[in-house]
């Protein structure tokens, strides 16, 4: 059994799969900017740095790969990476890609995924929805100093994928590569719920009473650059992307994680639960 570099192995995905590929029985590598402090082995990676490639690379056979937010520049970063990786003899890549890359040249995934799929290796995309981790992440501070979450979704609705179920997908897929190569799995969460419902779930959860608090596009905007002090570019991702939801970009359910896992995906008020228990909500 070939030994698996989980790249941003401390993030919202990545830890995850450490934890699922340790538990399916595989070798893993944790690859980190900062090592010193993980658990078990890693080793420092850092995609603007060629020099701690070769290294994370050794004595490895297959990567889960995740595109860190900062990097959008791809030719000059996972691109090559993924070259060596080939070079070294890496024979299976796993990518974390985003739902709809196949739609949109800009997103930097999509050239990932245009050069996996004319390189030499065995590959398979997973392209998850919209994150329920958001509500630990982008929402936190909403929801612990003003008890809502605002973002400009209106009445949409969006079917949560706990990031859970993508580290533990991933370690499937890691664990028998070839019966995955050349796929591209879509996961969604099992339901998709309005925002007023993912407020009730983590008010039930916490409670206290969250609402859900629809914003302009304008007001949304301003919020996260005033008042939150975000840069510019974040304020306008999060914008965009939260905006999009109007069009019923994240409510498709697709049964990917099922057809995996042989379980349903985790519902969103299932993960409401765990993260208030794990102490993520209470801050």
């Amino acid at each position: 059994m070939g030994t698996v570099l989980v790249t941003a192995a401390s993030g919202n995905v990545g830890r995850h799969c450490v934890r699922a590929c340790l538990a399916e029985g595989l070798p893993v590598i944790s690859a980190l900017r900062s090592p010193e402090s993980a658990q078990g082995r890693a080793v420092r990676l850092d995609f603007t740095d060629r020099e701690t490639w070769r290294p994370a690379l050794r004595g490895v056979t297959s990567v889960f790969l995740v595109r860190p937010p900062a990097i959008a520049d791809m030719a000059d970063t996972l691109v090559p990476f993924i070259d060596l990786a080939i070079e070294v003899g890496v024979r299976d890549v796993v990518f974390l890609s985003v739902l709809g890359a196949e739609k949109m040249s800009w997103v930097p995934h999509r050239a990932v995924e245009k050069h996996l799929a004319r390189a030499a290796v065995g590959f398979t995309l997973l392209r998850p929805g919209f994150f329920a981790q958001n509500v630990e992440d982008a929402y936190l501070r909403d929801i612990v100093e003003d008890r809502r979450i605002y973002v400009p979704a209106g009445d949409a609705k969006v079917a949560f994928i706990d990031a859970r179920d993508i580290g533990e997908v991933a370690a499937k897929v890691l664990a028998a590569p070839t019966a995955y190569r050349k796929q591209v799995l879509t996961l969604t969460g099992p339901a998709a719920i309005r925002f007023d419902e993912a407020a009730g779930a983590i008010s039930r959860s916490l409670e206290a009473t969250i609402q859900y608090e629809p914003a302009t596009i304008a007001g949304y905007a301003w919020h996260l650059w005033r008042r939150r002090q975000l840069a510019l570019a974040r304020v306008a991702v999060q914008t965009v992307l939260h905006a999009g939801l109007r069009r019923g970009d994240a409510e498709a359910v697709t049964k990917g994680v099922k057809d995996v896992l042989g379980r349903e995906a985790t519902a969103f008020a299932e993960y409401a639960r765990y993260a208030c228990e794990e102490g993520k909500l209470a801050r």
